[in-house]
């Protein structure tokens, strides 16, 4: 599938900032699932923009303001390619306990994605999840599966339910919140399991943007897909063999041709879309739009994206 994306944040001051830093993870990965095609960032006011890749590989723009300003607006463009990407069975199939021991082996690779992390904190009612999810014997695949759709069965999707730095322990008591929520109760049980994963930002196609897109066909509709219209979450969990499988525990889904990822890291404090600092006043009001829109045509030989 291609599809047109516009991310656009914006910044009102109650009254005048002097000066203003940020950094933007907002670039879509290329990848196996995924292709970049064209990608422009501006902001407004206008200033030169720094590219780096940060310590897990997501693309990040930094800028710096340094003139009085009343607003700050930035605009993300891209157009990307999804497929569809399945992971080899043989590492769907190999028992939890035979996982393990492979994932020893590579512990100071997989380190990050093993260990607690500032927002993933274990404890003990994550552990017995763990135990019950993911006994020696069980099937990876299967277990990993099992563990998704409890999630979507078990947490209610309720949007102001929960704070960005909501604790996990918290979420599991009121058995409710968003994706962000789910993603990180998801990552910390396999954590607690001894299964490496990580937490994955990025977009998905919403509902009403999915409507939009069946009128001009006639092909039958796919699965209501739960989420943002501003971004989502799911995990990223490695299988034996170093293959990473993205699951969607707030659709009960792997993640496919409708999910686009941004940015990893090990919990939402990694990837977040935007941060920064500006001197000189408050904000007074954050705005964030997303539109993802599916395309027609498309080519998959097109050259990878020069970046603007």
């Amino acid at each position: 599938m291609l599809f047109q994306i516009h991310h656009r944040t914006s910044y009102r001051y109650a009254g005048e900032a002097s000066e203003s830093f940020m950094e933007a993870r907002l670039t879509p990965v290329t990848d196996e699932r995924q292709k970049l095609i064209e990608r422009r960032f501006l902001t407004n006011p206008a200033g030169p923009v720094n590219r780096y890749t940060d310590y897990f590989g997501n693309a990040v723009e930094s800028f710096a303001i340094a003139h009085r300003h009343v607003q700050l607006v930035l605009d993300s463009h891209s157009l990307v390619e999804t497929t569809a990407w399945e992971p080899p069975r043989a590492a769907l199939e190999i028992s939890v306990s035979e996982s393990r021991q492979i994932y020893r082996g590579n512990r100071l690779e997989l380190f990050e994605f093993l260990m607690p992390s500032p927002a993933i904190p274990m404890s003990a009612p994550v552990h017995r999840l763990a135990n019950q999810f993911f006994k020696p014997g069980y099937s990876l695949g299967e277990a990993l599966l099992r563990l998704n759709h409890w999630i979507k069965t078990e947490f209610r999707y309720a949007p102001g339910s929960t704070r960005i730095d909501t604790p996990v322990t918290e979420v599991l008591a009121q058995k409710a919140g968003v994706c962000q929520d789910f993603a990180q109760v998801m990552i910390a049980v396999l954590r607690s399991a001894e299964l490496p994963a990580r937490y994955v930002t990025g977009y998905i196609e919403t509902e009403s943007q999915r409507q939009a897109a069946e009128q001009k066909s006639t092909r039958s509709a796919p699965a209501a897909l739960v989420g943002s219209a501003e971004s989502h979450a799911w995990v990223e969990i490695c299988l034996p063999g170093g293959f990473w499988w993205a699951l969607d525990p707030t659709n009960d889904c792997t993640a496919g041709e409708r999910h686009v990822k941004v940015a990893i890291g090990r919990d939402y404090l990694d990837g977040t879309p935007t941060r920064g600092v500006f001197k000189g006043t408050h904000t007074q009001n954050l705005g964030v739009s997303v539109t993802m829109l599916r395309q027609t045509g498309g080519s998959r030989t097109r050259e990878p994206a020069q970046i603007s």
